[in-house]
Parts: C-alpha cells; sequence; structure tokens
C-alpha cells in the first residue's frame, strides 16, 4: 500500500456538519458567523449543508468566526493542552481526512490541542490553474516538501515554480498561492501552516 493509498482510510464527517454543530453549539445564527467569518450568509449556509467544499482558506476564517483551532473543524476531538513535555504519535495512515475542491488533506498531530503549527499530509487534485475561480491568501506563514510527483506552485507576485521530489518552498501565506499537480497522478506534499489565532480577516468568497 503506498502512501497516497493509506491517506483514504480515515474519513471523518464533512466540514460542513462540523460547522453546524459547533455554530448551533455556540448559539450563532448563520449571519452571526457569516460575520464573524468574512463569508456571506449564503456561502456559511451551502457550507453547511454539502452543497459546496470550502477551501483551506474559508476553513481557516469559519474557525476564526466560531472561536475554534481549524483542527476541530477538520474532526479532531480531543485536547492535549497544558502539559509540558507534550508528545502525540500518528501512525500512517490514521490522520484525520478532510477533502476540498483541491486537495485531500490528512491531518496529522490532531490529538495536541494548541500547536503552533499545522502539519498536514496532503494530497494534491487540482491538475490545472485554471480549476481555481481565483488564487486566495490567508494569513500565516506556510511550508511543504514535495514527496512524490511533481507540482507547480502559482502565487500572487511570483512566476509560477516547478517543484519536483525533494523540492520544497516556504511563502508568506497572505499572499494568494495555489499547488496544481504537474504529473499525471496527484502529487504527494507534506505541508505545514502556521497557526492562527482569532483574528478578524477580510471578507472572501468560500470557493
Amino acid at each position: 500500500m503506498t502512501q497516497l493509498d493509506s491517506i483514504q482510510q480515515h474519513k471523518y464527517p464533512p466540514v460542513g456538519v462540523t460547522v453546524q454543530k459547533l455554530r448551533k453549539h455556540f448559539r450563532l445564527t448563520l449571519n452571526d458567523l457569516a460575520q464573524r467569518s468574512g463569508l456571506s450568509i449564503s456561502a456559511v449556509s451551502k457550507i453547511e449543508n454539502g452543497q459546496v467544499s470550502p477551501t483551506y482558506d474559508t476553513i481557516l476564517r469559519l474557525s476564526i468566526g466560531l472561536g475554534v483551532d481549524v483542527t476541530e473543524l477538520f474532526g479532531s476531538t480531543t485536547s492535549k493542552a497544558g502539559a509540558a513535555g507534550r508528545l502525540v504519535v500518528t501512525k500512517g495512515g490514521e490522520g484525520i481526512l478532510q477533502q476540498t475542491p483541491h486537495y485531500e488533506y490528512e491531518l496529522l498531530g490532531a490529538d495536541l490541542a494548541a500547536k503552533q503549527f499545522t502539519p498536514l499530509l496532503t494530497r494534491v487534485r487540482a491538475h490545472s490553474i485554471k480549476e481555481f475561480s481565483k488564487i486566495e491568501g490567508h494569513l500565516g506563514e506556510e511550508f511543504f516538501y514535495v514527496l512524490s510527483g511533481e507540482v507547480i506552485l502559482h502565487t500572487e507576485h511570483y512566476a509560477p515554480v516547478r517543484l519536483m521530489p525533494g523540492d520544497s518552498s516556504y511563502y508568506d501565506s497572505t499572499m494568494g498561492h495555489a499547488l496544481v499537480s504537474a504529473s499525471e497522478e496527484d502529487a504527494l506534499i507534506l505541508w505545514i501552516a502556521t497557526r492562527v489565532h482569532g483574528v478578524l480577516v477580510q471578507p472572501s468568497s468560500a470557493g
């Protein structure tokens, strides 16, 4: 079994289901969450009802609007916060799996709360930049390392860059960015994003 095969085994509830559950738990209306997240009411409603699959940028906005860590929207429920010398192990293929229109993420280290960065084993499903209505950015910084396949990194301010296995990139994620697979098969990367705390964001489409 390959790494690409293994990340398909442990799927969790769609993000929209978790968003709706948390919104009701916090007694927020659709309008409340939309305003807090910088999204339209229609976008939030469509996400909750499974009519659209949100991008990572949108998931991040929803987590800020709900006042929870982004990992909770991926399905993480176990928290181990506060203790010194914290440690968790994620066995191969046992991370929390969520799918967006362009990527399939396996969240690693999900059992550890209050992390300073979010590690994601990511299958790059998009094969053309034309699959993106626009490239979006979000608060923070990101790093990725190509494990298999080839990718092209598209950014708001730089020419596209092709990366092969063993190549990596670190960038300011407030700049619009998108990755596409440049080979026949979906590329696999290790993607690491810095944790974003409750900060107001500018409105964006749900993607």
